[in-house]
């Protein structure tokens, strides 16, 4: 489905082999949209498949290919499957109406149309289909947010990749939504976006860093929570949590607040174990990685002390899963070592 470019009309392909419907629908939307106009469902989908209309008006009972038909075609082809169809057709039985929507429908409009209610399906799902854009638009603006702060630092964007899919199976794990998961893996690839604020001399000097320098270090999550802002949105209210918290610990020893137990978003303590085990599980240009089972032990030893403790013992239990998305993201030229 094309992405609508800011001032030109939506454009809507209407499909029906009798002219007089045509002829109607292009008097109730002509004002309005860009139509394109086919008399059976082959024309159709060889339309959608060429000039990639925004929705798709779709009768049923045509020559050469049916709109049922017509559908399932559309919605084989990665190009068209994401393009709403509406049906139209004086087919009004709930089977078909069932049968319409099994086969990716979106709506059903029942001849003789009614222009207002054409105008108002038409209008609707055309919303609906520019707020799934503009969220997509979102999700990749934290993305790259995400992974500008990589250029910042001597992590990879596998690691991003690596520890949001972790963090995904641990919250679901810990009893989160698969909704609210998904929002945990949009989020997390910001957790570290306050690096962006710290001097490079600091962020990727070799060796240990003095006080003063550890001074500063500590300061990227405020930075993260500032950068990101306050906002409505979940994921970006999720993100500024994550940001802004992912660095204290259970005990109440980390920074910036000192926050402690139930104190620490749940969303934090759970980014903050899988960022954890990425980072010592992963060769970096300062270090060697560890074994998984060196890795899985620190965690241990942490926990209660670093770690949320139960959140430990959930991550043990989807171990398995972890070194599968470990394995499809795997960095190359790892050199593994049993601890430091």
């Amino acid at each position: 489905m094309a992405e609508p470019t800011p001032g030109r009309r939506p454009t809507v392909l209407i499909a029906d082999d009798e002219a007089t419907n045509l002829q109607v629908l292009r008097q109730i939307l002509q004002n309005d949209y860009r139509l394109l106009f086919a008399k059976d469902g082959a024309k159709a989908v060889e339309l959608a498949q060429t000039e990639q209309p925004d929705l798709i008006l779709l009768d049923v009972m045509m020559p050469v290919m049916t709109g049922h038909d017509a559908c399932r075609a559309l919605k084989a082809d990665p190009a068209t499957r994401d393009t709403p169809v509406i049906f139209v057709t004086a087919m009004a039985d709930t089977d078909d109406e069932a049968a319409g929507f099994e086969l990716g429908a979106v709506d059903y409009i029942t001849k003789p149309v009614s222009p207002p209610i054409v105008r108002a399906r038409v209008r609707t799902h055309l919303s609906l289909v520019r707020m799934d854009e503009l969220r997509e638009s979102r999700m990749q603006i934290i993305e790259r947010l995400g992974r500008a702060a990589e250029y910042k630092d001597n992590e990879t964007g596998l690691h991003v990749i690596r520890m949001s899919h972790y963090a995904q199976l641990l919250a679901l794990s810990a009893g989160w939504s698969e909704v609210d998961a998904e929002e945990l893996l949009t989020a997390a690839p910001m957790h570290d976006i306050g690096k962006i604020g710290i001097p490079d001399a600091i962020l990727l000097k070799p060796g240990p860093l003095s006080p003063e320098e550890w001074a500063v270090m500590r300061t990227h999550p405020q930075i993260g929570a500032d950068i990101i802002g306050e906002h409505r949105s979940k994921v970006l209210a999720l993100a500024r949590e994550i940001a802004w918290c992912h660095h204290e610990k259970w005990d109440g020893s980390g920074y910036p607040r000192g926050l402690a137990g139930d104190a620490i978003p749940m969303s934090a303590r759970i980014v903050a174990v899988a960022d954890v085990f990425d980072a010592l599980t992963t060769a970096r240009p300062y270090k060697r990685a560890w074994t998984v089972e060196a890795a899985a032990e620190q965690l241990r030893q942490d926990a209660g002390r670093h770690f949320d403790p139960r959140l430990v013992e959930l991550f043990m239990g989807i171990l398995p899963q972890v070194l599968e998305i470990r394995e499809r993201w795997k960095e190359r030229d790892e050199e593994l070592v049993s601890a430091p």
